[in-house]
Formats: structure tokens, sequence, C-alpha cells
């Protein structure tokens, strides 16, 4: 082998650390950056938590609805576009094998000028801001977080429900290990046999006994509440909640109906599920309209018992932007200004930062007061790169907003086209910020709170050669269905064919899967018994 010296010429890109956090800010939901900053403020000791009013900088509240000057244009294009880069293309040379993906020098650095955006003492920004809050007013309402503090359980309200019940040592534990062997909707999976071979493996006769004491616990199981609850199938969940409709004396349901639908039980599922009246006629051994009323019935039984009880993650969706209606008249205005309830107050630690500026060190701990000095650094960016995010997030959502007037004036029916390109080419942006920023961020709008890409949606083609939303599709389908009659309703070749009677070209596969984003029932479901 032959040693000797060559030169070769490569591209690679690479972010700097206060690049990487901006980038990472800007795509948090609300939730998300409220756990970065929680954490941020356990790191660094230089960043604290503004609860007092505060001198308003330059860059906070008060000039958030300024148009952006073309210096901070180019500022914040110049910041984004090396990250956006990476989505476009993957820059590599002929004589270079190495990875062009991002990278940051294992030893980050925060040097820099983060501070020149901030006022001398570092104060906060977003002054209207409050340090925590959530969208409950008055100070003797539930907070948040209490209420799913509270979240009852199924298995806490079966356990509740098995204290009343006089049992034996045995069968308690039965009851209680079976009770926990649910799953969320409330049924039992596991065959009994296999639960108990579980605790037991090698004695047979411990596990007969075992499975004594289970199917015991299994009826006292399924005589609580919910009714339901502990079965081992659909099939089984409805027989049950229609046999206590049967033993219910204060009852005034049909009870002729109710056993009938226990007959349908009986059958294989996938004939209730189509509402195969032609099959199920003469295996029940009913008429017709006894069938038909027997599925009414059953089609108001709890499917899911242990839905009710599904701890779901109770996130409240603060808005991150507010559009407010101005003026009136026929050309009526919108304020689009950033919501203060999720704007963190933060600052650098005055007392700390002149301490640390007022120190001189040397020798040995020149190291600790550059750490400390990075650590500063930090801090100042991070309030930069905050101020910067929701920056973006304003101009994105103004720029919305003056798209889609006609959405805010007259509802969804006239939201108008809009793709990423549109925003970015006007922003002076790359489409993946423009992603970035609608993903997971929210707009409180005259008729609701939507997510930002909500406002976003291909267009069909029309008779007059224009374009209609998808969005606005949509909520004409829903608009059809609401309006149709229980006994015949709209098939999607009739809603295409409605569709194109008001000039939309709309196919029927297009009308199908739009229908089922709605979560509405094909027409064979949707037809009243």
């Amino acid at each position: 082998m032959k040693q000797g010296l060559s030169l070769r010429v490569s591209q690679h890109l690479a972010l700097t650390p206060q690049l990487q956090q901006s980038i990472r800010l800007l795509q948090l939901s609300t939730l998300e950056l409220g756990q970065e900053v929680d954490q941020m403020l356990d790191d660094n000791p230089f960043l604290e938590r503004c609860a007092d009013e505060a001198e308003r900088e330059s860059f906070g509240l008060a000039s958030t609805d300024v148009p952006v000057s073309q210096s901070d244009r180019e500022a914040e294009v110049a910041i984004y576009s090396v990250a956006d880069y990476q989505d476009s293309a993957k820059v590599k040379t002929e004589n270079d094998s190495e990875d062009t993906n991002f990278q940051a020098d294992d030893s980050p650095s925060w040097d820099g000028d983060g501070s020149v955006s901030l006022a001398p003492d570092d104060s906060e920004w977003g002054g209207e801001a409050r340090a925590h809050g959530n969208n409950l007013s008055g100070d003797d309402e539930t907070d948040a977080t209490e209420l799913a503090r509270n979240h009852e359980s199924l298995q806490s309200y079966l356990h509740r429900q098995a204290l009343a019940l006089r049992l034996s040592a045995e069968d308690r534990a039965a009851l209680h290990f079976l009770i926990e062997s649910l799953n969320d909707d409330g049924y039992l999976e596991d065959e009994l046999v296999e639960l108990a071979r579980g605790l037991v493996t090698e004695d047979l006769v411990q596990v007969d006994d075992l499975v004594h004491h289970f199917t015991v616990a299994l009826h006292l199981l399924q005589s609580l509440e919910p009714i339901g609850v502990g079965a081992r199938n659909l099939a089984q969940c409805l027989s049950l909640q229609l046999k206590a409709i049967q033993n219910d004396l204060d009852s005034d349901i049909d009870l002729d109906a109710v056993d009938v639908a226990l007959r349908i039980c009986a059958q294989p599922m996938d004939l209730l599920a189509r509402r195969d009246i032609k099959h199920l006629v003469p295996l029940c051994g009913a008429p017709d309209a006894a069938v038909r009323a027997a599925i009414t019935l059953i089609g108001r039984l709890e499917p899911k018992p242990g839905r009710r009880f599904v701890d779901v993650e109770r996130n409240i969706v603060v808005p991150d932007v507010l559009v407010v209606k101005v003026g009136g008249g026929t050309q009526p205005k919108f304020q689009v200004r950033l919501n203060p309830e999720v704007m963190p107050r933060l600052r650098v630690h005055d007392i700390y930062a002149n301490a640390l500026k007022g120190h001189k060190a040397g020798g040995s701990e020149a190291a600790n007061m550059q750490a400390l000095h990075q650590r500063l650094q930090e801090a100042r960016w991070f309030i930069k790169n905050i101020q910067q995010r929701f920056d973006t997030i304003l101009r994105v959502s103004a720029a919305i907003v003056e798209r889609q007037k006609s959405f805010f004036t007259h509802g969804e029916l006239a939201m108008r086209p809009l793709v990423l390109r549109e925003i970015a080419d006007e922003l002076g942006l790359h489409e993946s910020t423009i992603s970035r920023v609608t993903t997971a961020k929210y707009m409180s709008t005259p008729f609701g709170t939507f997510e930002l890409k909500y406002f976003f949606g291909s267009g069909l083609g029309t008779e007059a050669g224009g374009n209609a939303s998808s969005t606005a599709v949509r909520a004409l389908i829903k608009q059809f269905v609401a309006a149709e009659s229980p006994k015949k309703p709209l098939s999607d070749n009739q809603i295409s064919d409605m569709l194109k009677e008001q000039g939309i070209e709309c196919a029927r596969r297009t009308v199908a899967k739009y229908r089922e984003g709605l979560r509405i029932a094909p027409a064979s479901l949707r037809k009243s018994l």
C-alpha cells in the first residue's frame, strides 16, 4: 500500500445549536412548548419566569401586529432556509462519501449576538402574558388538571361495587383479578383456564380450583354496573344488556322485541352489522317488522361498556392565535393577534447576569466562567428563539386570514382552495416551514377553534372554470346528509349528482372518500328501519 496526501473538496450543511433550537421550537405544539420552557427553567439558572409586569420589549406584544421590516424578513429566511434545504435536496460531491445530514459540534457553542435584540436589562417579552394560565375563568372554577386527576377508571368503579358484596377471601381475590384483567372496552378477552395457568402452571388441581373461583367471580362481575362488563365478546355483551331489560319490571320496552333481539344476538354478528333482514327473518323465526324493531332496540345498546371510563388524555386546546372581527358593514375586517395565554414571560436573571459580568477569573476558574457565559448566552438565545417562533406563527396566520376572508364571514361553505406553496411564496419562506408552523397550532375564529392546517385544502373543478375547496365540498356533503330523508338516504352517486348541480365536478369515489373522512356511514346503514 502506497501512502500519500490528497486534497478533497466537499460540501456539508451544519446547524448551530441556536438554529437547531429555533427549528425545534417552531414545530412544537403549545403543550410541548410549555414543557420545553419548564425544562429550560430547571436546567438554566440564568433564565427565570417573570411574574410581575415588566418593561415591554421592542419586539414584544406591542409590535406583533406591525408589518415585518425587510431586514427582519431576510434574517428569518436565513434562519430557516438552511434547515429547509434538507427537505428539498441532499448536498453531496463525487469525491465525498461522508453523510451530509445536519451536524453540530460535540460541545454546543451558544456564542453570538443573541442579545442584540434584547434590552440592556434582558427583561421579558410579551408583557401581557401570564406565567401560567388556562381557559377557565374565575377563581372558583375547577382546574383542568384537577378534573383529569379525579377521573375514575372502570376498575376503580367496579372495585367500589365489589366492596358491597359478601364474598369469601378466595372469591374476592378472584373477582379482583378479573376486574384488573378487563380491557379498556370492559371485555374479558382471556380464557379463564389461561388466566389460571398464568398463576399456577404446575398443579392441575390448583388450576381447576382457580377456574372454579374465576367462574363464580365472572358471574358476579357480569352482574355489576355498567351492564355488559366482563363479556367475552360483542354478542354476549349485548345479550347481558337485553337480559337486564327483561328482568327490569319497570321497563316499558316491548318484551317481544327483546326476545327477538336475543335471538338475533345468537346469530353471526356480521348479519347484524349488515342489517341483513332477509337472512335474519328465517333464522330468528320472527316476522320482518319484529326483526326491524329488534335491530332498532339493539342499536340503542352500548357495545363498549367501558367506553365512558377510558382515561383519555384531557388536553384542552388553547388557541395560539386569536381572530377577532372588528367593524361592521358588508366588508368586515378581522384582527389577528397572538394569544397572550400561551406566550411565556421569560427573562434573564438580572442578579446572576450582573454578577457574572462583574466577576473576572483566571487560571483554573477560567473554564468554569466560560461555561457560565455559555449558559447565559443560551438563555438569551432561548428567549430570542421563542419570540421568533411566535412572530412566524403570527405572520403565517395573518396570511391565512387574508386568503380565507370568505370563511371568516360566511363559514366553511365559503372556504377557498389553498395550498402551502401560496403562503410560502407570499412570505418568502419554504413550504416545510409553513408545514411546521401549521402543525398542532390552533386559531380561534368566530366559528370555533381550528388547527391552522384546516384552512388548507385542494381544489375541485367547477363548471365556471374555477375551483372549489375540498373543505367546502365536505361541508356540502355533510349538509346534504343532514337534510336527507331517514327512510331514503342519499347514495354516493346521488350526492355526486347533487354536487354537479351545484357546478362542482366530484366523482362518486371522491364523494365516498370525503364521506368516510367525515365518519358518515354508507346509505344502507343510515337507512331508518
